[in-house]
C-alpha cells in the first residue's frame, strides 16, 4: 500500500536530471565514453576511482553482478556510474550519477564516497546496504538527488542529508532510521520528501511552515502530536501529504484546508476525532481524500462531496453520522466512496447503536481543545 503513493524514478527521469546537472553532458552508449574513445584520465577521477574501489571492497553480496566489471581506472564504464562533462569545460570527465537501483547489493557506504564531490545523483533504492551514512557525504555539494529508499540503514534521522546545499529530492522510506525527526529538515529547499516506513518519532514539528516541498510523505511512522496550524504556510507549493499511520491525534486543523494546490490528503489509520473542516471544501485541485480509521464525528460536508476533481473519498471506521446532499450518494457521480463502519442512518455496514451513542451525543469541541489534552 505504502509503495502506491511514491513516484518512481525513471531512466528517462534520470538522465533528464544528468542533463540539468551539466548542458555539456557526454554520455556514452553505456555508462561513460563512447566505444573506441581513448580513455583519458584526470584527478577528479582518480579520486572517483579510489572510492568506488573502496565501496566495491565493502560490497559483500551482489547476486546480480552489478558491480562485477567494477576493474581498471576507466570507471565511466563502470555499470550503474555515469559520467558527464564538468559544467563549463568539454573535455573534463567527471562522476555525475550513480544508479544501483534493484540491485538487491549487500554492503555499506563507505568513507570515500565523499571523494565524489561531483555526483549530482545517488539511487540505491531495493538494495541491502546497511549501517549509517558516513559524514564524508557533506562533500556532495552538487548532489540533487538522494534516494536510499528499501535498504537496512539504520540510526538517527541521517543529519548529514541536512548538509547539502543542492539537495531537492529526499527518499529514506523503508528503512530503519529511528529518534526525531530533525526540524531543519524543513528549512531545506526540498522539493520531496520521503520518510515513510522508518522507526521515527516525536511530533511533527511546528516549524514545518519553513518547507518548500510539493510532496509530504511520512506515513508508518511514530510521530504522534497534532498537524500544527502553520501548514497552511505550505500552500504554494505542497500538493501532496501523506501522513498514513503515524499515530496522529486531536482534531483535524481547519488550516489543511488552505493548502489550494493539494491533490492528495491522506490522514487515515490515526486517531483523529472531531469533525471533517468545511473548509476542505475549497481544495479544488484535490483527487484523493483519505481520512478512514480514525475517530471523526459529525457531518460529511456536501461541499466536498462535489468538489471538481475529487476521484476517491474514503471515511470508513468513523463515527460520521450524517451525509449532508450529493454525498448520500456519491458513487452515482463516479466517485470511489467508502463509508462502511461509521453512524450513518439507514446506510449498510455501520457500527452499531451501542458503539455510536456515546460518541454522537458528546460531540468534540474543538475549539476548547489543544494539542496534548485529549
Amino acid at each position: 500500500m505504502a509503495n502506491s503513493f511514491v513516484p518512481s524514478i525513471t531512466t528517462p527521469a534520470f538522465i533528464l536530471l544528468l542533463l540539468h546537472f551539466s548542458s555539456l553532458i557526454n554520455l556514452s552508449a553505456k555508462h561513460g565514453y563512447s566505444h573506441g574513445h581513448s580513455f583519458v584520465t584526470n584527478q577528479r577521477l582518480q579520486q572517483a576511482y579510489i572510492a568506488l574501489q573502496a565501496w566495491k571492497r565493502v560490497i559483500y553480496s551482489d547476486p546480480n553482478n552489478f558491480t562485477s566489471n567494477w576493474i581498471g581506472p576507466n570507471v565511466c564504464n563502470y555499470h550503474g556510474i555515469y559520467c558527464s562533462s564538468l559544467p563549463n569545460t568539454t573535455n573534463i570527465q567527471v562522476v555525475a550519477g550513480i544508479d544501483l537501483n534493484h540491485g538487491d547489493i549487500a554492503g555499506f557506504l563507505p568513507d570515500e564516497l565523499g571523494f565524489l564531490s561531483d555526483l549530482a545523483l545517488i539511487h540505491l533504492n531495493s538494495n541491502r546496504f546497511c549501517g549509517i551514512l558516513p559524514l564524508s557525504l557533506s562533500n556532495l555539494t552538487l548532489l540533487h538527488e538522494l534516494d536510499l529508499s528499501n535498504n537496512r540503514f539504520v540510526g538517527v534521522f541521517p543529519s548529514v542529508v541536512l548538509s547539502l546545499p543542492s539537495l531537492k529530492y529526499l527518499d529514506l522510506r523503508f528503512n530503519e532510521f529511528e529518534g526525531p525527526l530533525p526540524s531543519q529538515i524543513f528549512g531545506r529547499n526540498l522539493d520531496a520528501i520521503f520518510v515513510n516506513n522508518n522507526r521515527l518519532t516525536s511530533v511533527i514539528p511546528s516549524n514545518v511552515s519553513a518547507s518548500t516541498a510539493s510532496v509530504v510523505v511520512f506515513a508508518n511512522n511514530n510521530f504522534g502530536g497534532c498537524i500544527p496550524p502553520s501548514i497552511a504556510s505550505l500552500a504554494n507549493t505542497l500538493e501532496e501529504l501523506v501522513l498514513i499511520n503515524t499515530n496522529i491525534s486531536g482534531c483535524l486543523t481547519p488550516e489543511v484546508g488552505f493548502l489550494y494546490k493539494l491533490k492528495v490528503l491522506d490522514l487515515s489509520y490515526n486517531k483523529l476525532i472531531g469533525p471533517i473542516p468545511y473548509t476542505i471544501s475549497g481544495l479544488e485541485h484535490l483527487e484523493q481524500l483519505n481520512l478512514a480509521h480514525n475517530m471523526m464525528s459529525e457531518n460529511v460536508p456536501e461541499g466536498i462531496c462535489i468538489l471538481p476533481n475529487l476521484a476517491n473519498f474514503t471515511l470508513s471506521y468513523n463515527f460520521l453520522s450524517e451525509e449532508e446532499g450529493v454525498c448520500r450518494n456519491l458513487t452515482s457521480k463516479g466517485v470511489v466512496f467508502d463509508d462502511r463502519r461509521n453512524c450513518l442512518k439507514d446506510k449498510p455496514l455501520q457500527r452499531s447503536k451501542k458503539e455510536c451513542d456515546p460518541v454522537v451525543e458528546h460531540p468534540v469541541d474543538c475549539f476548547e481543545l489543544h494539542c496534548g489534552k485529549y
